[in-house]
């Protein structure tokens, strides 16, 4: 994509940077001028705090409030805010826009990070009453964030974000990847992702199409998506929303092209909706979507809502909550295909190149350990050192219990005393997963201090418990294999 199609020209842009910078309009700066407890309001959108300490109207102050706390401010201020970028230049790019007898913010112009800034549309909260526009451009929201966290930042030389919008996941790609291609189906969207990158001195290939079609033939080391994954009938009313597939197709789609789009070794992560169907098993029904890739894949469900709070929810995100039969006609969709829920979570694939690939499609409701990227990451890792062993390099393996694990236990009091009801160890730190286990996976848990091999350590535990040893290593090898996947466990390098 040329870079002069951007909302401002080339020397505009670098004069809204210098404005910027110049005022000191980044999130540390705002946050030194406002303090803890104002910055805090903001977050809340209570302004009033940041209203007060910024009255004097300096350029830092005029900036934060134009584009931090949606105010109409006087056009002499706002134009010595912004210089040397002229009013004329901001007015005509829609930086800003006329509004009574002053100017206001014409988009969302988010400091972001340490020296970041990301322009996007202004959110509906911001103007009650007033449409979205077909092309409406999202900022930094939950769905955003969810992907920039689960995202693996390992250092690679191609990654393709598809679907970009504001650029936003480009943006993070260019931290750890060497060369970043960017798609998006909205021109207009495109227009903003080129001005993100230009304010933030960066340089991506942006290709205007539908999903990978810009993309046909080409490889890459590592491709994000937060697509327009909502579910629905197939209606397009804003392209950040809605792919204009039915149901959850756009998942499956993504799925099958992911082969064709990865490089060996390449990683795949894209946010989806899919739906749970009456009478049927909604990880089955996701599970369908690899079958055929030859991709390891992990699929982890974060969330799940009900379908009048689903569609209330999108309609809300538009501002369409006051059309019934907007409303009516999805939950008669989800009703006439027995939908009863909806789940949200994280597809990551990854082209390992094995004739038998790894698939788990699993909940994960519980809160993790921060960034979730490097669980992922660890995730894979250690699929690849199961791969590499068989039930022998198994038992020949040493292991020892995760650091931190721990193990819970539920009695009952009776005549005789305490009574064990169920043990489960637990991960508090990582991906906190628990794990029920019978008292022979305890011992050999507890077992598990990376001396012994684990052949050995089994032939003390069947002699202690008068179990063949043979039977004993066939039982446990399923067993270690699991608890190593969860990271309950971890092999002890040689």
């Amino acid at each position: 994509m040329d870079r002069h199609d951007m909302l401002l020209s080339p020397a505009g842009v670098d004069a809204l940077r210098t404005a910027l910078t110049r005022a000191s309009f980044t999130a540390n700066g705002i946050a030194d001028r406002l303090g803890a407890q104002a910055t805090g309001a903001v977050a809340r959108n209570d302004y009033r705090a940041a209203l007060r300490a910024t009255e004097d109207r300096d350029p830092l102050a005029t900036l934060i409030r134009v584009f931090i706390c949606d105010q109409t401010e006087p056009e002499p201020v706002v134009a010595a805010a912004l210089a040397p970028l002229t009013v004329e230049e901001a007015l005509a790019g829609g930086l800003v826009e006329r509004h009574g007898e002053g100017l206001r913010a014409g988009v969302d112009l988010e400091p972001y990070g340490d020296d970041w800034f990301v322009l996007a549309d202004v959110p509906a909260s911001a103007r009650p009453g007033r449409p979205l526009h077909a092309e409406h451009v999202l900022g930094i929201g939950g769905a955003t964030q969810t992907l920039i966290g689960a995202t693996v930042r390992r250092s690679v030389e191609t990654a393709l974000d598809l679907g970009t919008g504001s650029g936003v996941q480009a943006l993070h790609l260019s931290t750890h990847a060497r060369r970043v291609t960017a798609t998006d189906v909205s021109e207009r969207a495109l227009r903003f992702a080129a001005t993100t990158a230009a304010l933030n001195g960066q340089d991506w290939e942006l290709l205007r199409g539908d999903l990978v079609a810009p993309v046909a033939g080409r490889r890459f080391d590592l491709v994000v998506s937060n697509p327009p994954f909502v579910v629905g009938p197939g209606t397009t009313t804003h392209v950040y929303r809605d792919s204009g597939r039915v149901g959850d197709a756009i998942g499956a789609e993504l799925a099958a092209a992911a082969p064709h789009l990865l490089t060996d070794g390449g990683t795949m992560q894209y946010l989806a909706n899919w739906v749970h169907v009456t009478g049927e098993d909604w990880a089955e029904r996701v599970t369908g979507w690899f079958a055929g890739t030859g991709l390891d894949a992990w699929v982890i469900q974060r969330e799940v809502a009900d379908p009048m709070a689903y569609v209330n929810l999108w309609l809300t995100d538009v501002g369409e909550a006051a059309d019934p039969q907007r409303m009516a006609a999805w939950l008669d969709w989800f009703d006439a295909h027995k939908v009863e829920a909806i789940g949200f979570g994280i597809v990551s694939l990854r082209r390992a190149g094995h004739d038998e690939p790894i698939v788990r499609v699993e909940d994960l409701r519980q809160r993790v350990e921060p960034p979730l990227g490097d669980r992922v990451g660890e995730w894979f890792d250690r699929q690849d050192w199961l791969r590499a062993r068989d039930t022998d390099g198994l038992l020949a393996a040493r292991y020892r219990a995760a650091d931190g694990l721990q193990l819970r236990q539920e009695a009952t009091m009776g005549a005789d005393g305490w009574a064990v009801d169920r043990q489960v160890l637990a991960m508090p730190r990582g991906l906190r997963w628990s794990e029920e286990i019978d008292p022979l996976v305890l011992a050999l848990v507890g077992g598990a201090d990376g001396r012994l091999p684990l052949r050995d350590q089994l032939a003390l535990l069947a002699a202690a418990h008068d179990v063949a040893p043979d039977e004993l290593a066939e039982a446990a090898g399923p067993i270690v294999a699991h608890l190593v996947e969860r990271g309950l466990v971890e092999p002890v390098a040689d």
